[in-house]
């Protein structure tokens, strides 16, 4: 049952995505938990704390939240009816939680962008999707950033919540969702959050720990050469992140580019290894080859998801 829920939910959010009138009327459930970090944050990261005491009160408060989203989860799944429009009401709540409709189209609209505006709408475009400084990129540099969001986002925002919504229907869906926003609003190495957000991190590292290499593999077989596969078995472990360098590398070995590299966050250059090395350097063509596997892998996806439900019929 949850890998057909989850099937009706990916094709769903691929055809609809979340709705702008909904969105404008509730917002998204992803920000509610953002909602919640924004708020508890500034109290419990407490500045004249220990490292230690920053460690266990962010541990404590990822905990928490993770949870209480999966609490939130059961107790949806407990009121949603049986039948079909149970299934149909559990699919529209898992769709809000998918992300490959948004994701191809911010990843799009950087290409567009240098269409249509040149480097500074490019820039502009893709600061959207990446934490680094997109300001000083040239156009090689635009293209890396963009395809490295579309690999790796692919596995945190498709193949992660499929496979948590397949394992634990929608109290694993929810569970990860708020493990993954926790990350990405705490998980970060500087000053403000290396410790408060050190255990929401390495949960974050264990919850995408097989959907990342499953998004290699999948990257790796759509692009059906064995290219990739030899650059994720290469270089995958040469990346900063335990996980992001397994959808990066076969990305990568795929277009047969060059990812990773130096790249400046926060102010300060970090000299990053280059993944598929041989590579050359990617154009912003790449980011319309880049999409087209990305969207033969959610078609795998798909595929994969019917084939599981399936046999959960038989």
């Amino acid at each position: 049952m949850n890998a057909a829920v989850m099937l009706a939910a990916l094709v769903l959010e691929c055809v609809v995505g979340w709705p702008d009138a909904l969105d404008r009327r509730i917002g998204h459930p992803v920000r509610w938990f953002g909602w919640i970090v924004t708020r508890v944050e500034p109290f419990a990261n407490a500045p004249g704390a220990s490292r230690t005491v920053r460690i266990a009160a962010g541990g404590i408060f990822a905990i928490a939240l993770i949870v209480l989203a999966a609490e939130v989860g059961a107790g949806i799944a407990r009121l949603v009816p049986d039948g079909a429009f149970g299934f149909i009401i559990s699919a529209v709540i898992a769709a809000s939680l998918l992300a490959p409709r948004s994701l191809h189209d911010h990843v799009a609209a950087v290409g567009a962008a240098w269409r249509d505006g040149g480097l500074g709408a490019a820039r502009a475009a893709l600061s959207h999707i990446v934490g680094r400084n997109t300001r000083t990129l040239n156009e090689r540099g635009i293209a890396r950033a963009a395809i490295e969001s579309l690999a790796e986002n692919t596995s945190d925002g498709v193949t992660a919540p499929l496979f948590w919504g397949v394992l634990f229907g929608l109290p694993g869906l929810f569970a990860y969702k708020a493990v993954n926003t926790l990350d990405s609003m705490i998980g970060h190495r500087n000053v403000r959050y290396e410790a408060f957000g050190k255990i929401a991190a390495r949960i974050d590292d264990l919850a995408n720990l097989v959907p990342a290499r499953v998004t290699g593999v999948i990257f790796a077989l759509c692009a059906g050469s064995g290219r990739a596969l030899a650059a994720m078995g290469r270089d995958a472990s040469r990346h900063r992140s335990p996980n992001a360098g397994w959808p990066e590398s076969a990305m990568a070995g795929a277009l047969n580019i060059r990812l990773s590299g130096p790249r400046e966050y926060d102010g300060v250059m970090r000299q990053e290894p280059w993944l598929n090395a041989g590579g050359r350097d990617p154009a912003m063509e790449d980011i319309g080859r880049a999409l087209a596997l990305y969207r033969r892998a959610v078609g795998v996806m798909g595929i994969m998801l019917a084939i599981i439900a399936a046999a959960a019929i038989v």
